[in-house]
């Protein structure tokens, strides 16, 4: 992770500032980030990552699901305040709707036809089947709907690439929160490159981040400041459960509490300094 923790240096020391929907910004335009799944997971270890949440929002994605209710069932509150935004609530067709957001984009996005593309299904049948094929792209960027969504996507596009019985992914992020939200998508999408691999009996390989606006709210100088003080310690392994084979054995409906996240997938040997409490800005 230190190649993040650089280019929270880089922001902090030499970009400029600027104006944004909700609060000033100190950002770059465009950067990447690469990790090595043999090298360890790429869990901050500079503070403390909220796994659970991390693999409860994944699951809620690859489940398909809109509900805030089912992510607050299993320990998550990050979309919360999303859900009960003023500009929301009168858009919302049940409590805890979110609307047409990542998860329903991946797995029923619409045809003008009216049927449904499950998205990821897809990619995984043809990581399979043709893993040479160049199309194993699912995208949650929807511009026809991004009215019916409670908030539109940041981590917009995502790819696989398969090589020597190795898989790798690679994602594009148009919208970066460099202190809060960016380390969560880091071990989002590599805990969904290992589950992907496992069910495709692959090696999971390396993650690619390409970010676009990358950037730093002013309300969170202090907590990245702290953060940078902090010397990075070894990355943690992941353990994922052996009977996890297909997007059916992760469906988010079928866990009960938040510990049944962790009966699925876990972080191993995690060593991190503690948590640094920043406000989340909706």
């Amino acid at each position: 992770m230190k190649n993040y923790n650089s280019l929270l240096k880089e922001i902090m020391e030499t970009c400029s500032d600027r104006g944004g929907r909700n609060g000033t910004t100190r950002g770059v335009f465009t950067r990447e980030l690469r990790y090595k799944m043999s090298e360890g997971f790429p869990a901050t270890t500079t503070k403390k990552l909220a796994f659970r949440s991390v693999a409860a929002e994944l699951f809620w994605f690859m489940s398909g699901s809109n509900d805030n209710k089912i992510l607050q069932r299993l320990g998550c509150e990050i979309w919360t305040a999303n859900a009960e935004a003023d500009y929301w609530k009168p858009k919302a067709k049940f409590e805890g709707d979110l609307g047409r957001v990542y998860g329903v984009q991946w797995r029923y996005w619409k045809r003008p036809d009216g049927t449904t593309v499950d998205q990821l299904q897809q990619v995984i049948n043809k990581i399979k089947k043709d893993p040479n094929d160049r199309r194993l792209i699912v995208t949650a960027w929807n511009p026809g709907e991004l009215e019916e969504m409670a908030l539109p996507p940041c981590h917009m596009i995502f790819q696989f690439f398969v090589t020597n019985g190795k898989l790798s992914l690679h994602m594009f992020q148009r919208s970066c929160d460099m202190f809060l939200g960016v380390p969560f998508n880091i071990a989002s999408y590599a805990l969904m490159l290992h589950i992907v691999a496992q069910m495709t009996d692959l090696e999971a390989d390396e993650l690619i981040l390409t970010l676009g606006d990358a950037h730093i709210y002013h309300d969170h100088f202090d907590a990245v400041n702290e953060q940078l003080s902090r010397e990075p310690m070894a990355l943690p392994k992941l353990w994922i459960n052996p009977s996890i084979r297909s997007l059916a054995d992760i469906d988010v409906t079928k866990i009960t509490s938040p510990e049944g996240v962790l009966e699925l997938v876990r972080l191993e040997n995690y060593q991190h300094h503690s948590a640094i409490k920043a406000k989340m800005l909706v």
